[in-house]
């Protein structure tokens, strides 16, 4: 069997092709595909993935017309997308990326792809321009599928193309400061990444840097988060001293930095034990304390005490429409149906928190998407439903390259 150097761009290619092929079969990265990868070639590969899976569909559309007929080996095809989307970004690299790729192909199917990669590749350079034509107004040209275009165009006739621009860029590094234990401009200044203020703690950086090369981050003094993300917070705003229900809390970010912004009596849920166990890493690498249960939100029965809360940021789950540069196997692992079921959801979420609220408390919902079924249409079935609550402060961000794209509407109970 053919050996790969571990250091290799072949090897690179060979295990980004394993991560993508199962993308493809339908595992989130989530997961810990990547996770799984050696350690040495692990930001290598999961850069090789992510620009694959941000530009799928361009690979997908090329390789409908350089092969005769579907390949069978999801791992051989993994592997000439990741080549292909290679080829795009890195032109000037042709000979060597298709030299490592038949490299890689040499350890897959006992060796008998190696000319077929090598064919659909040198195919590729020699066909480029055409199939670059062919691609114009088609939803390869986006890089998103055709129903989350369709939907987008829809909701934003004058930005979905920025939307679709944004969404297959490389994402903004944003960091937010401590208050209570670090000073934002003392940090910029001593840090020597460079950056510039975001928002009341938020820094964003010049340029991405591995996480463990921020300073103070072991110590809690520094988080990674996006400014839209930290948007929360400021809207919601409680008071010192308030009960808090952070109702979908994992991994823990929007739940530090209202502890983070007061002294609060906060109580953190999430579903899955496994996530809440994040919630309890991020609070203590933070020096924070807060109560974290194990529940289904949907089911205050479950769980609750019965004594009302002041606030309640409701973070609930969604398409993550706003944020798939972060995440890009969601653009190919959600299905249209998927915007409807994430609706049903969000509404038994807020059917089952509102009353929870004390009478001029406040509750913040929030998604991380894009698509107005979730967002600003779903806030609109549940006032007409709920005629002791009255809307805020209500915006939507757009993904642009300062922040993801994210919606809040800040509801208060009327006594």
């Amino acid at each position: 069997m053919h050996k790969l150097a571990s250091d290799s761009l072949a090897a690179a290619f060979l295990h980004a092709a394993h991560v993508v092929a199962q993308v493809l079969a339908g595992r989130s990265l989530a997961e810990g595909a990547v996770a799984s990868v050696p350690a040495a070639v692990r930001p290598a590969v999961q850069d090789h993935v992510f620009q694959c899976l941000r530009r799928y569909g361009r690979g997908d559309f090329a390789l409908a017309r350089l092969l005769d007929r579907p390949l069978t080996d999801e791992t051989v095809r993994a592997l000439l997308l990741v080549a292909l989307t290679r080829l795009e970004i890195r032109p000037d690299t042709a000979h060597t990326v298709v030299d490592q790729a038949v490299q890689a192909a040499a350890t897959l199917a006992q060796g008998r792809c190696k000319g077929l990669v090598n064919g659909v590749l040198r195919n590729f350079l020699r066909q480029q321009p055409a199939l670059l034509a062919a691609m114009v107004d088609q939803p390869a040209e986006w890089c998103h599928p055709g129903w989350w275009v369709e939907r987008l165009r829809a909701a934003y006739p004058e930005t979905w193309r920025a939307i679709v621009a944004a969404g297959n860029a490389a994402p903004p590094m944003a960091l937010r400061i401590n208050r209570r234990c670090g000073d934002r401009d003392r940090w910029l200044a001593e840090s020597g990444l460079g950056g510039r203020p975001w928002g009341s703690d938020g820094v964003l950086l010049d340029r991405p840097v591995p996480v463990d090369k921020l300073p103070g981050f072991a110590a809690g003094e520094v988080s990674v988060q996006d400014p839209g993300a930290q948007r929360a917070a400021a809207i919601l705003d409680p008071a010192p001293g308030s009960r808090v229900l952070d109702a979908c809390a994992a991994p823990g970010g929007k739940t530090a930095h209202l502890l983070e912004s007061a002294d609060l009596d906060l109580l953190a849920l999430d579903v899955k034990a496994s996530r809440c166990r994040r919630i309890d890493e991020t609070l203590t690498r933070l020096g924070l304390r807060a109560e974290v249960t194990v529940a289904d939100c949907r089911r205050p029965e479950d769980w609750w005490d019965g004594r009302p809360f002041d606030a309640i940021l409701a973070d609930v789950p969604c398409t993550a429409s706003g944020v798939v540069r972060r995440h890009p196997d969601a653009k190919w692992l959600r299905r249209d149906d998927d915007v409807a079921s994430f609706a049903r959801t969000q509404a038994a979420i807020l059917r089952g928190l509102w009353r929870l609220l004390k009478p001029e408390g406040k509750l913040l919902y929030a998604t991380c998407s894009l698509f107005p079924e979730e967002n600003a249409g779903q806030i609109a079935s549940f006032l007409g439903r709920t005629p002791d609550a009255r809307r805020c402060h209500e915006e939507q961000l757009l993904p642009d390259d300062e922040h993801d794209g994210f919606y809040y509407c800040l509801l208060e109970k009327i006594r």
